[in-house]
């Protein structure tokens, strides 16, 4: 009977020891802050933000025990579904390129602008490295030692010859139909190279990409635009030629001649600005992300040439844009770390390993 009655106890004290740790570990279980239903991201059609949507949704889900979702589509009609509180969270708003409506939005307090994903972004014409400073390693002589600048390009065009027309070099612009292949052809004749050079447009980024990377996996010459952060750029090793420095004054003056459709009457032309991409709150989910989520958003930061490594990485594993998020947050604890606070950051290290 004593035996019994000191079981009996016992069975009551470790019954009540459960509950007490089973109590406090669901208290100390994140919860999201409070959002119940999943946080929906900007899937826009460019790589860089995939990964980047990877890497904030698994800390995310990891870190803060949310739920998390993506609607796909183009940037202007996602950056709308934010304004109007469809989306909750976008990773790269290119505020050059959506001024018009963004800025309104946030002045009107419509949406929450957060922290500064990068303020690095780069868009020029390039070369490959090789041309101008040789690669020993694979036996490649420098032919075109003294290029640094678009001044220098007249000289070079016979470098660059255009299979279909042998006695011009040929330029690789944009992608038909996006801005900067207007400005491109803009440059050419402001910078007087359309005497010596095509201005061959690409139906496709996959076209401008693959002519970019054949080119130089055989160690041939290519000139043309490209933009970063990009796997290509990650990738391969390209100088960017030298421009006019960049002034507001002349970036307005190439876009009226433009809008006016009379590139030919241009007078001057610069380099492209560098872009500041946002991270940015739509108008529902700025009301109800808890402050430490928000801190979050805001100290989450990755430089151009950190994304591009990894959008390297994806397209040589064929790895998808999560994958390659959990690759980065395996290989670079010491940078996401710094995004968050002691315990966050060793939950989502727990779950990882």
């Amino acid at each position: 009977m004593v035996a019994t009655t000191f079981r009996s106890h016992v069975m009551v004290v470790v019954l009540s020891l459960v509950f007490v740790f089973a109590g406090a570990a669901q208290a100390q279980a994140p919860d999201c802050g409070g959002v119940t239903r999943p946080i929906v991201f900007a899937e826009i059609d460019w790589d860089s933000v995939q990964v980047i949507n990877g890497v904030a949704r698994t800390i995310l889900e990891l870190g803060f025990g949310c739920a998390t979702d993506a609607v796909p589509g183009t940037n202007l009609p996602l950056v709308q579904g934010v304004i109007r509180g469809d989306i909750d969270v976008i990773m790269e708003v290119w505020i050059d390129n959506v001024a018009d409506i963004w800025n309104p939005a946030v002045e009107a307090g419509s949406v929450e602008q957060l922290g500064v994903m990068f303020d690095d972004a780069t868009q020029g014409w390039y070369v490959p490295r090789y041309l101008v400073e040789g690669d020993a390693e694979r036996g490649i002589e420098p032919l075109a030692p003294d290029l640094r600048s678009v001044e220098d390009l007249p000289r070079y065009a016979e470098l660059f010859r255009d299979p279909e027309q042998p006695d011009r070099g040929r330029f690789h612009n944009c992608i038909i139909g996006w801005q900067c292949e207007l400005i491109n052809t803009l440059k050419l004749h402001v910078y007087g190279l359309t005497e010596h050079y095509t201005d061959f447009k690409p139906g496709t980024g996959t076209a401008l990409a693959s002519s970019m990377e054949g080119a130089y996996l055989r160690g041939e010459p290519w000139f043309g635009y490209y933009w970063e952060p990009t796997w290509v750029l990650g990738k391969l090793d390209m100088l960017r030629l030298e421009e006019p420095a960049y002034s507001d004054a002349c970036w307005e003056h190439m876009i009226a001649m433009i809008e006016a459709e009379t590139p030919e009457r241009a007078e001057i032309a610069c380099a492209y600005p560098a872009s500041t991409t946002l991270v940015g709150l739509g108008a529902r989910f700025k009301d109800e992300a808890a402050p430490e989520i928000k801190a979050f958003l805001s100290a989450m930061a990755m430089p151009s040439a950190e994304v591009n490594e990894l959008l390297a990485f994806m397209q040589d594993t064929g790895a998808s844009a999560m994958t390659t998020a959990t690759h980065f947050l395996e290989a670079r604890p010491e940078l996401w770390s710094t995004w968050l606070d002691e315990e966050t950051t060793a939950r989502v290290q727990a779950a990882l390993d």
